[in-house]
């Protein structure tokens, strides 16, 4: 192995009686099926089978022997394989041995660093009553209601019921654009200038025209940089009424009897999500660490696999916002080039942690697994068998075994790490 690549070449070499072995025994099995012109099937004489049937004797006995002596000389070394070898350079003459080249990778081998007493600063963050004010605030937001204006027009702060139709000017021969009883907020951080300067004033069962011209930088890329008419009829007017920071509050959106019960309980979880946060911020250092002791080449099998998993993670995510990834004018080629850095070092930390829950002896229960994919399945809308099929179907289950073992590993890691807290 290089000393920056886990790349390896291996030349085969097949003895001449080990392939008149398994000529043999292919000829022999061809024999008993073969359909041969004159001759009853499984009665033509050998040497005619092996005349009529060469190429596909001589394709199965290198199926047959190249994978089986491969695996002998990668035992006799000793090597780890990741991934599949590739064959090539097939020289197959009579009476003579089968020989090929095999080119493959290996896993790395290192001698691991010290892991334990390892040092890092834990920033401590101390929750402030104005932490706690803005908890509350949030709660009184999702616990806030819609009251129906009947009495005046459209203002600023109005949330309106629509049904609308729009047109890209620059293709009107192309399919509109229509929605039913979809909610504009005048003057919202994320509402466009335009319907709120066009739809302030009126009153519900009014319709307004009006054109809209996107910015070039519009985050939906469809409609980034055109220009649309709109036709907007209002369905109603709401005000959004947001109660008070009361008792009562505390009532409707806990278990709690008294404002000052909640506060507490507020404080308390964010005080325990910070303390998350900040042993989240400790590992990610701890990481840190594992690399700069541990420098070694990574299989690039497993770094494109990597590559793989996070390109799909955020495909993933672009399709849960409503946005279709082939629409984005994305350069996903660059994308996958650009985090090659970071994919490469969090495979070589995952083999980092892999020896280390191999040294402690770190596992994990069948009711450990069962529990990720059970956490899995309610964040899918799924159940945990459904899941589980999923994961053994596309080849996923064994990855997320590993990856939750190697958390474990980082867990101990930490644990055994001398955390130095400070206030931040």
């Amino acid at each position: 192995m290089e000393a920056t690549t886990c790349k390896k070449e291996l030349v085969i070499e097949i003895p001449v009686d080990a392939v008149q072995r398994e000529a043999d025994s292919v000829a022999g099995q061809f024999a008993k099926r073969a359909r041969i012109p004159g001759f009853r099937p499984g009665h033509a004489p050998t040497s005619l089978v092996r005349q009529h049937f060469r190429d596909d004797i001589r394709s199965e006995i290198a199926q047959t022997l190249i994978p089986r002596f491969f695996q002998t000389a990668v035992k006799v070394h000793k090597w780890e394989i990741v991934g599949q070898p590739r064959f090539e350079d097939l020289k197959f003459e009579d009476d003579k041995p089968l020989t090929c080249k095999a080119t493959f990778e290996i896993y790395p081998e290192f001698e691991l660093q010290p892991y334990k007493d390892l040092e890092v600063e834990e920033e401590q963050a101390a929750i402030t009553d104005a932490d706690v004010d803005k908890a509350v605030e949030d709660l009184r937001e999702r616990a806030a209601t819609f009251e129906v204006i009947t009495d005046r027009p459209a203002a600023d702060d109005d949330h309106l019921t629509v049904n609308y139709r729009g047109q890209d000017t620059s293709l009107p021969a192309s399919q509109p654009t229509e929605a039913k009883e979809a909610v504009v907020h005048l003057g919202g951080k994320h509402t466009v200038q335009a319907f709120t300067e066009n739809l302030r004033g009126l009153k519900a069962g009014e319709v307004r025209e009006f054109p809209v011209t996107y910015p070039a930088d519009y985050p939906q890329r469809t409609l980034a940089g055109k220009t649309f008419s709109y036709r907007v009829e209002i369905q109603s007017i709401k005000r959004k009424v947001v109660p008070p920071a009361d008792d009562e509050l505390a009532k409707s959106v806990s278990e709690f009897a008294t404002l000052e019960e909640l506060r507490t309980k507020l404080r308390q979880d964010l005080a325990e999500n910070a303390q998350r946060l900040a042993e989240m911020g400790s590992k990610q250092k701890l990481a840190e660490k594992l690399l700069e002791a541990n420098q070694f080449p990574v299989p690039e099998v497993l770094v494109e696999a990597q590559l793989d998993r996070k390109i799909e993670r955020t495909l993933g995510q672009l399709l849960s916002q409503g946005i279709d990834p082939r629409e984005t004018q994305v350069d996903w080629r660059k994308v996958r080039e650009e985090a090659r850095p970071e994919a490469e070092k969090e495979v070589r930390v995952a083999l980092v942690l892999s020896r280390v829950a191999d040294a402690e002896k770190i596992d994990l229960t069948e009711e450990e697994v069962d529990d990720v994919i059970r956490e899995m399945a309610q964040e899918r809308h799924m159940t945990a068998a459904e899941l589980k099929t999923r994961l053994t179907r596309e080849g996923k289950l064994d990855t997320l075994k590993s990856t939750r073992r190697n958390q474990k590993a980082l867990d101990f890691i930490y644990r055994n790490a001398k955390i130095i807290r400070k206030s931040a």
